[in-house]
C-alpha cells in the first residue's frame, strides 16, 4: 500500500461513530478474554460505585483508532498509541452507546504525523491525550 499523502496541520483526517450494545460487550469479552462482570451485569457495576455496566475500555480505544488506521491504509503504519482513560462509557440496556471521534493531526514532520483524537460520549471526552503517530515512509 502506498503512504497516506502528507497532511497539514490542524487537518481532519477522519471522523466516525461507533455504537456499543450490550451484545457488543459479551462478544468482545468472549474475544479478548475479559470476563469481570461490570461490563455486563448492572448489579455488580453498580455494587463497585459505577453508573452501570460499562464499555471495555481496550474496545473503546481500538475503535477510536480506526479513523486513522482508515486514512494511514494499513494498520502497520501505527507506530505508537496512546490514551488516558478519564470517563467510562456506560452502555444502556436498551439504548446502548454511542461514542463519536474525530481525528485531527497534531504535528507532522519528514517520517511521522501524530493525530490527536476526540473522543466523546454523552458530551465528555472520554480519552484524554489520545495520540497516534503514524508513519508517513513510502
Amino acid at each position: 500500500m502506498s503512504a497516506p499523502q502528507r497532511p497539514e496541520l490542524g487537518q481532519v483526517v477522519g471522523e466516525a461513530e461507533f455504537s456499543f450494545s450490550r451484545d457488543s460487550l459479551v462478544r468482545y469479552a468472549g474475544a479478548s478474554g475479559d470476563f469481570n462482570p461490570i461490563h455486563y451485569r448492572d448489579d455488580v457495576a453498580e455494587g463497585v460505585g459505577l453508573p452501570g455496566v460499562l464499555a471495555h475500555g481496550m474496545l473503546t480505544m481500538g475503535a477510536a483508532v480506526q479513523p486513522v488506521v482508515d486514512w494511514a491504509g494499513d494498520p502497520g503504519r501505527i507506530l505508537d498509541y496512546q490514551v488516558k482513560f478519564t470517563r467510562p462509557v456506560v452502555v444502556d440496556a436498551q439504548l446502548g452507546a454511542t461514542i463519536t471521534v474525530t481525528a485531527t493531526v497534531g504535528a507532522v514532520d519528514e517520517a511521522t504525523a501524530r493525530i490527536d483524537l476526540t473522543v466523546m460520549f454523552d458530551g465528555q471526552t472520554v480519552l484524554g491525550k489520545a495520540q497516534v503517530v503514524v508513519s508517513l515512509a513510502p
